[in-house]
């Protein structure tokens, strides 16, 4: 789709690859200004590079005071924040464990992450948007926040409270002209992920390749162009009456693909 952003300021966090990557291309393509911003520095100097008019920002989203001072630098130099897309987000690799053995310091990086990040740059931004008038927020989270998957709880945790930080924060800010919306992709082809699809593996890994797939209806991953498609649905200037909604870009697994086999 297209959407008018000329003379929008759009932050997007996390955005030095993946979800994020795609996202700030897209919004760039479509007439904004877009911040990259990304805990990696070169990373984000980068990406930024390649787009028109994009700026680079390095910003831990878990640091209060790291958001608060990128926010700052934000409305300073371009004067005002209209879109804001929380995408920044980690998993666990090596602790799929069930929760007596998960790590407590593990959970507590994943939350301090995926959603204590979300609050603080929702925090700051929105104060940025109230002053302004108006903006849009969207945020991130996955299908495993809607459904929940095992060994995974700090991940499936966090995400389910972005699904219903998302409807909160909707509901606060729509009298000040803020919608606020929730995208949940499900399998994504990233780099991250291309090796577990597509990648050389061994009968292990083919075989859960092959499971994760077969639960997927569509019966591939998505591209995170698709991912990005949705954010910029919610980011239009048509579609501002929209607020506090849930949008899956899963495959349609979560409209029951993972129940197939029962």
């Amino acid at each position: 789709m297209k959407a008018d952003l000329s003379n929008k300021v759009a932050l997007v966090t996390g955005a030095a690859k993946g979800i994020g990557f795609a996202t700030a291309k897209l919004l760039a393509d479509n007439g904004a200004r877009v911040v990259i911003a990304d805990v990696d520095a070169a990373g984000a100097n980068a990406a930024a590079s390649g787009l028109k008019g994009a700026t680079a920002l390095r910003m831990d989203v878990s640091s209060a005071p790291e958001v608060e001072a990128g926010v700052r630098q934000i409305s300073a130099q371009l004067g005002r924040i209209d879109i804001l897309v929380n995408n920044a987000g980690i998993n666990t690799t090596s602790h799929r464990v069930t929760i007596d053995q998960f790590p407590i310091d593990e959970w507590d990086r994943i939350m301090a992450v995926d959603l204590r990040g979300v609050f603080l740059v929702s925090r700051a931004v929105s104060a940025v948007m109230i002053a302004q008038g108006g903006g849009r927020i969207v945020n991130i989270a996955s299908v495993l926040g809607i459904v929940p998957a095992r060994l995974q709880c700090a991940y499936t945790a966090a995400k389910a409270g972005v699904v219903n930080l998302t409807r909160t924060m909707a509901i606060e800010l729509a009298p000040q002209g803020i919608a606020v919306n929730c995208v949940a992709p499900g399998s994504t082809l990233t780099e991250g992920t291309r090796n577990l699809f597509y990648g050389d593996k061994d009968a292990a890994m083919k075989e859960k390749a092959q499971r994760v797939l077969s639960h997927i209806p569509a019966g591939r991953p998505g591209q995170v162009e698709e991912v990005a498609q949705a954010v910029l649905f919610f980011a239009a200037p048509e579609t501002g009456y929209t607020t506090g909604q849930i949008l899956s870009v899963d495959g349609g697994w979560s409209a029951g693909g993972f129940l197939r086999d029962f």
